[in-house]
């Protein structure tokens, strides 16, 4: 389950989104009951040329707000509910597409004139154990919800996205990684077990461990649903972490920083000023963090509160957030983030205040920050392009992609590094590695060269060896997954989808895009 154009490399910008079928806008029923409203709407339709109701047509974007597609939306509070829409796509001729949250940067949980099924109601905690840290959710509840249920019984997430609002199952579909991947893994590896309903009804319970448990996280919700999922949270001894900043003058030396103090982290993350040249290119702000150990923490009963760890609403107590990204817009272009982005690593590298304490979410969640940001971005929204490098080529393939946009004059607005470790999960991204995400702003006026820019990047990538992430992408074409997946997996996947999924129920956007049949 994860966020999502037509049968085109390119996805379809928000603007071009058609409302098929419908003589009305669309509308949200959101707390209707499916059931009754699966009695009532479809019980006089014919199989395949049956219409779904318009009443359910809505235009949903990937994150990112830069793609989009209309589709019938449903939203089961229950297992039987959930059924009940595989059994409408059956007797409508329709595709399913899967969606938590809608936190995919790109087309990952979009389905054009599909019923999408949208999980965020069954969001129940299902069983705690705060001995042992062990819990088990429905496939809708968030981040934030985990978070602020076990942080005060001195538990928190394993691994975490910059953002708390993507759901369990999304992230388990796209099996996320976070600032620790190079000593956690993704959120898989503490994943104990699953229970998954597949198009055709069956309900798997699945142990981790299994070949079956390491194909089908990260299978991006082409396989079935997550109904039930079981964790175990990391135990923690205060809500504070360690905190160290670095400022590395140039790319190589971000590398070295990486280097030596992989060891003695917990998490680390670095910053890229894209825009920097010459004997700064490459310069960057990195962030160290470690847990506190038992006893360090004098106050701990303090700093494990829920409200200790909530983001605050306003700045220096006087500007809301909310409000924050209007005042970034007039900014968020090549010269006004040239010009933020050089007072960052400026204000950064010669800040007195290179160690100190922080909340576990504010330090994690750096997205939400600034509510509704991506805002600032305009009516176009933003891509990512991220990609995974193995370490012996890292260094040069990073250069050659900022080297790249600053020629082509997209410059990546943001620009986040951070190591990797590999795993066992059949579509897997990981690599013994890093990654660069890259963030650009989407405009009528550069839309066409920045896919051309993205197909330049890839094959960068793939000259080095590297791979891509699901949950981020908006423009990767069927060769180039193919490339970097090989044969022998993709075949190991096919046989799966035959498995589970015959009649090719379950398709997205992505799904289509890369030709995944």
């Amino acid at each position: 389950m994860v966020d999502a154009v037509d049968d085109y490399s390119e996805s379809q910008p928000v603007e071009n989104v058609s409302l098929h079928n419908s003589d009305e806008g669309p509308s949200s029923k959101n707390g209707q009951n499916i059931h009754s409203s699966l009695t009532n709407h479809h019980s006089s339709l014919t199989a395949h040329h049956s219409l779904l109701p318009h009443d359910r047509l809505e235009p949903l974007k990937g994150w990112g707000g830069a793609v989009g597609a209309a589709a019938y939306v449903y939203r089961p509070s229950t297992l039987e509910q959930l059924k009940e829409c595989f059994e409408l796509a059956k007797r409508t001729g329709k595709h399913v597409t899967l969606r938590g949250a809608g936190r995919s940067y790109g087309d990952a949980s979009l389905g054009r004139e599909n019923i999408v099924i949208e999980l965020t109601r069954m969001n129940r905690i299902l069983a705690w154990d705060a001995k042992t840290g062990i819990i088990t959710c429905e496939p809708g509840v968030t981040i934030e919800q985990l978070w602020r249920f076990a942080i005060e019984d001195g538990y928190w997430p394993p691994v975490v996205s910059g953002t708390m609002y993507p759901t369990l199952g999304g992230v388990l579909g796209a099996n996320i990684h976070g600032k620790n991947n190079f000593k956690a893994g993704p959120i898989g590896e503490h994943v104990l077990s699953f229970d998954f309903l597949t198009p055709s009804g069956e309900e798997l319970h699945v142990e981790h461990g299994s070949d079956l448990f390491y194909s089908i996280v990260g299978s991006f919700g082409m396989l079935g649903a997550f109904t039930k999922i079981t964790l175990k949270l990391k135990k923690v001894y205060s809500g504070d972490l360690d905190v160290k900043v670095f400022n590395p003058a140039n790319l190589h030396e971000l590398f070295e920083v990486f280097e030596r103090q992989l060891p003695q982290s917990d998490y680390l993350v670095g910053w890229i000023d894209a825009f920097a040249s010459g004997n700064s290119f490459g310069r960057s702000i990195v962030h160290q963090a470690n847990y506190l150990a038992l006893g360090i923490d004098p106050i701990p009963a303090k700093t494990l509160r829920v409200a200790y760890q909530d983001l605050p609403d306003m700045i220096l107590g006087l500007v809301p957030k909310s409000i924050m990204w209007m005042f970034l817009r007039p900014f968020t272009n090549q010269l006004g983030f040239k010009l933020i982005n050089w007072a960052k690593y400026v204000s950064s590298r010669f800040s007195p205040k290179t160690e100190f304490r922080q909340a576990h979410a504010a330090f994690a969640f750096l997205l939400d920050y600034v509510p509704n940001w991506k805002r600032s971005y305009g009516e176009g929204g933003l891509i990512q392009f991220q990609s995974f490098i193995p370490k012996e080529t890292a260094e040069a393939t990073f250069r050659k992609q900022l080297e790249l946009c600053q020629r082509e004059q997209l410059v990546p607005l943001l620009a986040v590094f951070k190591r990797h470790r590999p795993d066992q999960f059949l579509l897997t991204h990981a690599v013994d590695g890093y990654s660069l995400a890259l963030d650009f702003k989407v405009t009528e006026s550069n839309r066409k060269n920045l896919w051309a820019l993205t197909s330049k990047l890839t094959e960068i990538v793939l000259a080095a060896g590297g791979r891509f992430y699901m949950a981020k992408d908006a423009t990767l074409t069927p060769d180039a997954f193919r490339q970097y997946l090989g044969e022998e997996t993709l075949s190991k996947f096919r046989e799966l989808k035959h498995r589970f999924d015959l009649d090719g129920i379950l398709e997205s956007e992505l799904s289509k895009r890369l030709e995944i049949r």
